[in-house]
C-alpha cells in the first residue's frame, strides 16, 4: 500500500509555557506516533491478526471442497473448475512495516519514495502473525497463493525475497507488483481480475478496502455502504487486518481543498463526532 502518514494519533496542543518545549518536538506530536506504538507493543494488535489468520486457517477446508464458493467480485461465471487461490496484500497484511514508520517519527520526516524503496531492500520488513501459518496451510492444500502488491515493481526482487526469508510460498509470478504491466496501477481491480480469470478465488486479505472492492476516490459514507453490501463476507471470505497509520480511510477525510498542513489539520478536528448538544 502507498505510504502515507495519516491523523490517527492524538496531537499535543501547547497549553502551556512549561509544556511548549516537550510540545514542539515532532516526534512528539506526529500523526503515527500512538498508532505506531499501538502495532509495535499492543498485544491486542497480535491477538487480532492471530483471531484473522486462524479463522482463515479453519475455513480453507470448506472453502475448498464447495465448488460454488467464490470471495471475487470480479469471479465470472464458469468457475466452479478452476483451480484454487487466494489473494493477499502485502504491506500490513503479510510484512509489518512499522519499523519503516518509527524511522520517520524519530527522523522528524514523512513518507518518501525514496527511502520507502530503500527500507524495501533492506528486506527487514517482518511477517505479521499468524500470515505464514495460513499462507502455508494453503500451499500444502495446493491452493494457489498470490500476492498483489502496491509496492513498486522496481522492488520486486526485494520483496520476494523478505516474503521467502520470512517462510512464505512465494511461487513463480505470484507477487504482483504496481507497474509489473503498463495496466497495473495503484487500483488493483485488474490484477483480481487476471487472478479470476485462471483461478477460483477463496479468500481476500488485506488492510484497506480496495484490497477487496474498488473505493477510489469515494466518501467517508460511501465506503461505509460497501462495507455494509458485503457484510456477509468479513470474516468469512474477506479478511480485513486494522491499519491506523495510513491508507484511503485517511484520504476520506479531506475535501480536496485544503492546500497547508493546517488545513488539512482543521479538517481531521472537524471530522471529529462528540454528541455534545452545542
Amino acid at each position: 500500500m502507498k505510504k502515507y502518514f495519516t491523523g490517527f494519533a492524538v496531537l499535543f496542543l501547547l497549553a502551556s509555557c512549561g509544556t511548549a518545549d516537550v510540545a514542539t518536538d515532532s516526534y512528539y506530536s506526529n500523526n503515527t506516533l500512538y498508532s505506531t506504538l499501538w502495532i509495535q507493543t499492543a498485544a491486542e494488535y497480535e491477538a487480532l491478526t492471530y483471531q484473522a489468520y486462524n479463522t482463515s486457517v479453519r475455513l480453507l477446508p470448506v472453502a475448498l471442497d464447495d465448488s460454488f464458493w467464490t470471495a471475487s467480485l470480479e469471479q465470472g461465471e464458469s468457475f466452479a473448475d478452476l483451480p484454487p487461490a487466494i489473494i493477499l496484500d502485502v504491506d500490513e497484511t503479510v510484512l509489518d512495516n512499522s519499523y519503516y514508520e518509527a524511522r520517520g517519527i524519530l527522523d522528524e520526516t514523512g513518507y518518501d519514495p525514496d527511502t520507502w524503496n530503500a527500507w524495501v531492500r533492506e528486506m527487514e520488513a517482518e511477517a505479521i502473525k499468524g500470515a505464514v501459518e495460513l499462507t502455508s496451510q494453503a500451499d500444502d492444500m495446493g491452493i494457489s497463493v498470490f500476492y498483489i502488491t502496491n509496492r513498486s515493481a522496481d522492488v520486486q526482487s526485494a520483496t520476494e525475497q523478505n516474503l521467502r526469508d520470512e517462510g512464505f510460498p512465494v511461487a513463480e509470478g505470484a507477487v504482483m507488483s504496481n507497474g509489473g504491466r503498463p495496466d497495473w496501477t495503484s487500483a488493483k481491480t485488474e490484477r483480481r481480475q487476471l487472478v479470476a480469470d485462471d483461478y477460483r478465488v477463496l479468500m481476500l486479505f488485506g488492510d484497506d478496502l480496495n484490497d477487496f472492492v474498488s473505493a477510489r476516490g469515494i466518501s467517508i459514507n460511501q465506503r461505509k455502504q460497501l462495507v455494509e453490501e458485503h457484510r456477509d463476507k468479513w470474516g468469512y471470505k474477506w479478511f480485513v487486518f486494522p491499519n491506523p497509520n495510513y491508507g484511503s480511510w485517511e484520504r476520506a477525510l479531506y475535501t480536496g481543498d485544503e492546500q497547508t498542513d493546517e488545513e488539512r489539520q482543521q479538517s481531521r478536528l472537524d471530522r471529529l463526532e462528540t454528541k455534545r448538544e452545542n
